[in-house]
């Protein structure tokens, strides 16, 4: 698989929670950041990933812009869902990532924390 082909497979896998595709696609000890943030190991980002998924309907990234970066990829996209109130939830994303033979060593998250309210807040609501 090329690098895009790693992320769109990754990203497949989180939306439909297929942890062990997106296992198979991570080093061992990959490093993954939200807007700089503390390192989350795999289970914890799969784990964060199920918590998403468990409060929506109709997870889905959209808008997605991939580049090959030689060493990862970059990509943009919106995270979008519908909450279980039906309220629609859209927060615009780019990811970076870095990966060393055919595996995903680092994955750098950033996202406007305004647009991360409202899913921040159903987290809280549903823990």
């Amino acid at each position: 698989m090329n690098n895009q082909e790693i992320a769109r497979t990754l990203f497949n896998a989180f939306m439909n929670g297929n942890n062990d595709s997106a296992t198979a696609l991570c080093a061992n000890n990959i490093g993954a950041r939200q807007n700089g943030g503390p390192a989350m190991s795999l289970d914890m980002l799969l784990a964060f990933a199920e918590q998403v998924r468990s409060i929506t309907n109709n997870f889905r990234y959209e808008s997605i812009v991939c580049s090959d970066t030689g060493n990862g990829f970059v990509e943009e996209h919106n995270v979008c869902a519908t909450f279980k109130d039906g309220s629609e939830f859209l927060m615009p994303v780019c990811v970076v990532a870095d990966i060393e033979d055919g595996k995903i060593t680092r994955l750098s998250e950033y996202f406007d924390t305004r647009a991360a309210v409202k899913l921040a807040k159903a987290l809280s609501m549903a823990n």
